[in-house]
């Protein structure tokens, strides 16, 4: 049993959730929102791992039409716009560009292609063209479309999407899916969870949560100092992604017949591999698909690969087999060759997909699975698998689920409301950019663009009274600015440089190694200023 434990105010929270990335953060808002009290730990960084490490989209999966998953795909289809509508700063609608060929072929073993191989055997694995229109006249009446364009057909000898392929292929499909920065997407429901009421705690991690006298008792420890502290709460989540398991096993030592395959998933960035602000959907002589994306503006995003990851401990890296992999697939429809040696930066991340025991984790596992556990009359939540794209409803499902144990819990609300900065019609970004660079005219045209992108209205409050770049305070370089860097660590959570510059931004595509060295000493010595400050205040 733990002794002595206290949750720094007279009782216990409502819900203790374990892991921020987002399905942690994404509940904890939605929670608090509600009016439920809410501590959430995250042991490293807000979107540390596998929220960080996406393709940056939320979609409805058309591939996943090819498993029969509907309802997954009706879901993800209908909450493209809703989240469109709350975070058009850090979202935008694009459209993907799917070349055609007669030797693109299926997965291995999904339903579809065992029902053509049994009805059609002269197909030989082929995904016919007729398939993939099928698909996309469900994929675009499944969802409830409203802003998003429908599919159209394209000649790709007269259409700029034709201009980087190789002359084999002559026409595509061009189709409606949305972008979306990832990190920020957590780093933004954290902070409006926090603002409702949430306590929001990085780099801390939950060793031990047990039951007992009415409640459950978390122990956490902060990962840079040592220091334990002692929580209470009545419910308690574990959102952990590919750690969940361990959580079941070493935390709270619950008992629990789901197992969870861990799948790596990388993409590499090269430069801007074609000048329009399509994307590309390409379909492999494997069965297996990429996605190649404008990124970042002078950028090209290519992934991502799909290969068993043993331990969650063990941090993810895309290997030269993988780069290899996705350069020679891209290779396989660019007129210039995508080699090895014009990969920028790679990264790769974990996701947990569900796996009931009754055989190899298939497509039917990458939805999210909820488990309860309640003992003593105290609930666990476990949080298995899960996308970008489904966060919010997923969350809206958890508190379902724990809805019989917090009775006075309102109900749902996340469906019509904004983001920190979102506040915005969706066709308004254009105008509102440009607004910004005449209000600020030491702004450039690509600075605007940026901030706008991140803060939305809120790039206003940031830039304050400023006239000029001096008075936003030191330059890191790459237009970041130190009022950001203490706006992102006072409001947004981050810690290190990493946190600025390859999360809440991916600035760390234009910094030198110098430049993060500088900015990760000011900002632990700005932190450790802070530290001393409030003790002083106390004192």
């Amino acid at each position: 049993m733990i002794h002595q434990v206290h949750s720094g105010r007279d009782g216990p929270v409502d819900l203790f959730v374990i892991g921020g990335g987002i399905n942690g953060c994404g509940i904890a808002r939605d929670a608090a929102g509600r009016g439920l009290s809410v501590t959430l730990a995250e042991k490293g960084d807000l979107a540390g791992a596998t929220s960080s490490a996406s393709t940056k989209l939320f979609h409805g999966g058309l591939r996943y039409l090819e498993f029969f998953e509907f309802r997954l795909v009706r879901e993800a289809l209908r909450e493209r716009e809703v989240l469109l509508r709350a975070m058009p700063h850090i979202s935008r609608p694009m459209r993907f560009v799917l070349p055609c060929h007669p030797e693109m072929r299926f997965e291995s073993d999904t339903p579809t292609s065992r029902l053509l191989a049994a009805i059609m055997p002269w197909m030989r694995g082929r995904r016919p063209a007729w398939l993939i229109r099928l698909g996309l006249f469900l994929y675009d009446h499944m969802g409830g479309r409203q802003i998003l364009p429908g599919t159209e057909r394209v000649d790709l000898a007269r259409d700029p999407a034709g201009l980087p392929l190789s002359d084999e292929f002559r026409a595509a499909y061009v189709y409606s899916d949305c972008w979306v920065d990832d990190a920020r997407l957590v780093s933004l429901n954290a902070r409006d969870a926090q603002e409702r009421g949430a306590t929001i705690l990085t780099g801390a991690r939950v060793e031990r949560a047990e039951r007992g006298d009415g409640c459950w008792h978390v122990v956490v420890r902060d990962v840079e100092t040592g220091a334990v502290s002692h929580h209470r709460a009545r419910m308690l989540v574990n959102a952990a992604g590919p750690w969940v398991g361990e959580v079941i096993r070493d935390v709270t030592h619950s008992e629990s017949p789901a197992a969870i395959r861990l799948v790596r998933g990388s993409h590499i960035v090269t430069n801007r591999l074609f000048a329009h602000d399509k994307a590309y959907f390409l379909q492999g002589t494997d069965g297996r698909i990429i996605f190649a994306i404008p990124y970042e503006e002078d950028f090209t995003l290519i992934g991502t690969t799909d290969a068993d990851h043993a331990d969650p401990d063990t941090p993810p890296v895309c290997t030269e087999a993988e780069q290899e992999y996705l350069c020679a697939f891209a290779a396989r429809y660019f007129k210039v060759p995508v080699r090895p040696e014009d990969i920028l930066w790679s990264y790769s991340g974990v996701r947990p997909l569900y796996n009931d025991g009754a055989g190899s984790a298939t497509a039917a596992t990458r939805d999210y699975v909820l488990k309860l556990d309640v003992a003593d009359g105290l609930p666990a939540l476990n949080v298995f698998g899960g996308k970008i794209t489904t966060y919010r409803k997923l969350a809206e499902a958890a508190m379902a689920k724990l809805a019989p144990y917090c009775a006075a819990a309102k109900g749902p609300w996340t469906a019509g409301a904004a983001l920190p900065g979102g506040d915005f019609a969706v066709a308004e970004v254009d105008r509102m950019t440009a607004d910004l660079r005449r209000d600020y005219p030491f702004l450039d045209a690509a600075w605007a663009r940026r901030l706008f992108r991140a803060y939305g209205t809120e790039a206003r409050v940031l830039l304050g009274q400023a006239r000029s770049a001096a008075e936003l305070g030191r330059d890191f370089g790459a237009t970041l600015s130190e009022r950001e860097v203490r706006w992102l660590m006072e409001r947004e959570f981050a810690r290190r440089a990493e946190d600025v510059a390859w999360r809440r931004s991916k600035l760390g595509l234009r910094m030198s190694a110098e430049q993060m060295a500088a900015l990760d000493s000011w900002m632990q010595g700005a932190a450790g200023a802070s530290v001393a400050d409030r003790t002083g205040a106390a004192g």
